[in-house]
């Protein structure tokens, strides 16, 4: 069974991870997977840097823009990654946009993605129906589950459409602006996550945007399976480096 599926069967709140591949320091990718497990962070996502990633807000865009001058590309990832299920054992999603997996050949990227463990991948403009039409077929073949996207703005009809599609989580989208720390959640994300948790859909979700401590973390997850935190480790990342993680973890739950 896919690791991200067994995952979502455990009894518990799942504290999702994202960072980008290759920041603060090209090489700290694997250190910082390997200590995000060790301080009990249940699924990880690792962005794939890209020169356009629209749908981030500054902090993430800023350390893929160092990401990329720091030297990281899509097959220096792989070559990182080679040996991480000797270490790892929780679930690992590549997060990114569709250009370079297009790029380096989508078969090939997803062969690659199983060859190290990957559990699935997280591609925000890979529109729906593209992905049924076309790409299907392979993300299953290679045993990747994809993540979809919904936000506020998402019809019913779509989001029955995504759930059906789905074969793991649907990525909750907190609100309409990109990523990025918030205090906490008003009154319209607060009815957003009661209106989705009383469709009942098939597939759990895990809420992402705007999730920075203890306070956002119980919120998101009132009605939902977990949370994911991004920029707001990024930036402790920033502030800290790679040897302080224990620190931001412990203080979320």
């Amino acid at each position: 069974m896919n690791r991200i599926k067994q995952k979502l069967q455990e009894d518990k709140k799942i504290l999702s991870i994202y960072f980008t591949a290759g920041y603060p320091q090209l090489n700290d990718t694997v250190k910082i997977i390997q200590d995000l497990e060790k301080n009990g962070v249940d699924l990880i996502e690792i962005g794939l840097p890209f020169s356009d990633p629209l749908a981030d807000g500054p902090t993430i865009q800023e350390s893929s823009t160092i990401a990329l001058k720091n030297g990281m590309h899509t097959e220096l990832l792989f070559e990182q990654l080679r040996d991480i299920r000797e270490t790892v054992s929780i679930p690992l999603i590549i997060m990114g946009y569709f250009n370079p997996v297009f790029q380096y050949g989508v078969e090939d990227f997803c062969q690659k993605c199983q060859n190290i463990g990957i559990d699935g991948l997280i591609l925000p403009d890979l529109p729906l129906d593209v992905y049924q039409e076309e790409y299907e077929p392979i993300f299953k073949k290679y045993g990747l589950i994809n993540v979809f996207l919904i936000t506020p703005q998402t019809s019913e009809k779509r989001i029955r459409a995504i759930d059906k599609a789905s074969d793991g989580f649907i990525y909750m989208v907190s609100s309409a602006s990109t990523t990025g720390a918030k205090s906490g959640f008003g009154t319209e994300q607060t009815h957003y996550f009661d209106r989705i948790g009383a469709m009942e859909l098939n597939n759990p979700q895990i809420v992402g945007f705007g999730i920075s401590n203890a306070e956002t973390f119980d919120q998101a997850t009132k009605n939902t399976k977990g949370a994911i935190i991004g920029s707001a480790f990024i930036k402790h990342l920033t502030q800290n480096g790679v040897d302080h993680i224990s620190d931001f973890v412990n203080q979320i739950r």
